[in-house]
Order: C-alpha cells, then sequence, then structure tokens
C-alpha cells in the first residue's frame, strides 16, 4: 500500500509574501530614489527676509552723511512657477530695498535709500547658475540666496551682488540659531572700485568742478551666514557693507553713501527660516529614514511570515491516494443464496 501528501499554500501565506516583497521594494525606492529627487530648490517660493541694524548714509536733502541712523534691508522673493516648469529650473525674481527710518513704510520702492531688482536662476538639484530665462545679471559661485543641498565643512564661494564678483565664505563652526544647529561661514570683502557717477564737485572735494564723474567704491566689513546643513537654507545673515565716493584717481573716500558695521536677520525673520528648514528636513527624514525604515522592517516580518506559513502548510489540504477497498456488498467472499 503506498500513499502521497500534497499540501497547498494558504491564501495567508500568499498575502503576506506578495505585501512584504511590495514593501521591501517601497523601502528602497523611497531611500534611495524618492528622497534624492526630493531635494530639489523649490519653485512656488514665496519668502520675505527684513535686517536691521544701524549706521551711516548720505542724506541728499541735507547733502551730507548723517550717522547712527537705523537701517533696514526688505528682500522678496517669489519663484517664477511657469518659468521653472517650462526650463525645469529654479527661476527667482528678488527684490531688495535699502531703508532709512524716513523711507519706511515705502508708497513706492523707488523712494528707498537703494532699490534693485534681480531674476537668479538656478540647477534645482546642484543650486549652480544656470545661464537662461531672462536671468539678470548674470551670477556666479555656489551660493547666493541659499547653499546647496548637503553643505560641507569647506570654503564656498558666496555672489556678492554690489561687488559683482564672488566671495570666498570659510567653513567657521557650528552655531545655534533660536535653538537649531547650523554651519557658520565668514568673509570680508576688500575696497574694489564698483562703477562711477555723475555727482556734484563738493561732494568729493572738488568745490571747482561743478560735476565730477567720481568713483563707486565698495567693500564689506564682514560676511556671517548660518546654514542649515542638509537643505542649505539661510538661517541668518549679517552683513557689514560700506559704499563711498571717490574723486577720480584719488585713493580715499570722499564720501560715505552707506557704511553700517552689522545689518543682521531680525529674530522674527530667524524664526521663520529656522521653521521651514525644520519642516524641510523633518520631510526629507520621513521619505529617506522613516518610511524606509519601517516598510523595509515590516516587509522582512511579512516575508519571513509567510515563508514560515508556506513550510508549516497551515490551512492547507492534504489528500490521501492508495488501493480501493472492496465493497462489501460486492465482494466474492460475500454469501450469496445458491440454487439447487
Amino acid at each position: 500500500m503506498s500513499r502521497n501528501t500534497s499540501r497547498t499554500a494558504s491564501p495567508l501565506s500568499l498575502v503576506s509574501l506578495g505585501l512584504g516583497t511590495f514593501l521591501l521594494v517601497l523601502a528602497g525606492l523611497l531611500a534611495w530614489y524618492v528622497e534624492p529627487r526630493a531635494e530639489r530648490t523649490p519653485i512656488d517660493i514665496d519668502t520675505t527676509t527684513v535686517f536691521t541694524g544701524t549706521g551711516s548714509y548720505f542724506d541728499t536733502d541735507k547733502i551730507e552723511t548723517v550717522e547712527g541712523e537705523r537701517l533696514t534691508i526688505t528682500r522678496q522673493v517669489r519663484g517664477d512657477v511657469a518659468a521653472s516648469d517650462r526650463s525645469g529650473r529654479a527661476v527667482w525674481d528678488v527684490v531688495t530695498s535699502v531703508d532709512t527710518a524716513k523711507s519706511l513704510p515705502a508708497a513706492d520702492p523707488h523712494d528707498a535709500l537703494q532699490w534693485t531688482q534681480e531674476r537668479w536662476v538656478t540647477d534645482r538639484r546642484t543650486n549652480a547658475p544656470v545661464h537662461c530665462c531672462g536671468e539678470e545679471p548674470t551670477f556666479e559661485g555656489e551660493a547666493y540666496l541659499k547653499f546647496p543641498f548637503g553643505v560641507e565643512k569647506r570654503t564656498y564661494t558666496w555672489w556678492d551682488n554690489t561687488l559683482g564678483a564672488t566671495v570666498p565664505l570659510r567653513f567657521s563652526g557650528t552655531t545655534k540659531i533660536q535653538g537649531y544647529e547650523g554651519y557658520r561661514f565668514t568673509g570680508t570683502v576688500a575696497p574694489a572700485r564698483t562703477g562711477s557717477r555723475l555727482v556734484p564737485g563738493t561732494i568729493v572735494g572738488q568745490p571747482k568742478k561743478g560735476q565730477v564723474l567720481a568713483e563707486e567704491w565698495y567693500a564689506n566689513h564682514g560676511i556671517e551666514l548660518v546654514v542649515d546643513r542638509r537643505t542649505g537654507r539661510v538661517l541668518y545673515a549679517a552683513i557689514g557693507p560700506r559704499k563711498t565716493l571717490r574723486a577720480p584717481g584719488k585713493t580715499k573716500d570722499a564720501a560715505v553713501l552707506l557704511d553700517s558695521r552689522k545689518i543682521a536677520f531680525t529674530p522674527k525673520t530667524q524664526r521663520e527660516q529656522v521653521a521651514t528648514a525644520r519642516d524641510d528636513n523633518d520631510r526629507l527624514t520621513l521619505l529617506g529614514t522613516t518610511l524606509p525604515i519601517g516598510a523595509g522592517a515590516l516587509g522582512v516580518l511579512l516575508v519571513a511570515a509567510g515563508i514560515v506559513f508556506v513550510v508549516r502548510g497551515r490551512g492547507g489540504s492534504e489528500q490521501r491516494e492508495g488501493p480501493e477497498r472492496p465493497d462489501p456488498d460486492t465482494s466474492p467472499t460475500t454469501l450469496e443464496t445458491s440454487t439447487m
């Protein structure tokens, strides 16, 4: 007599194996595909940052430099979503105004002490400048409004728009802004000629000349940026601009247009920048760490459980096969009535 036994996998084991495999694949996709592609410069940005400090500026009403005045720098950054979608780049329009107490609140931005409008275009992954889409002016370097993702402990080239060139910013350790730690970068700008301006001769010490094409010079007492290490967002910024006029060919400043040892992010701007950096980091951590680890761990458990169910044949069916036993009613050994 022989007997064959066959086992079939239960529906539960198949579901467990299938779902576990799916979660393992999902974990890999999140960690190695989705999260790296989430590290992209946003295109729908709409932020305002405010710097304040004290310093000197040239009062055109008094025709002289006044000192110890409150200065405010307001920078508005708005993403051009349509241009960004067409180009695949991050296209940002940037408006910056420098105001004194007299021009705030400004009914017209052109009443500000200084007003500029820029169009900044970058590669969304590397943060490198891209020369397209109406970029104005032409930028260079590695950082301006933000740093690249994954900030390193090294020197970066920062674009100084007033200078019209890049400035090296050295890594200077870590520091906390509003309780949030970031990388600190510092640098200075030596006096450099940046252009020329037609002014009355008396302003640059040449009263006998009605108009003089004076030289514009710029320097920066100190640049300090504190940056979120993962996203490159600037958490804190402080600058010390100095803009002066010199008579043609002279080596000494004749008039001060703007001078401040330090103009820095207001506490409100710091809190807003830190809050946004936290949100960005939480989102990237969720996509790159929390979800992949959770999906991977659950996937391993489900696959292991499915294998155990298959091996044990839980919920399966068993069928036996062998020689048929005779029907007692038809067996030849059954007594039958005989005919005499």
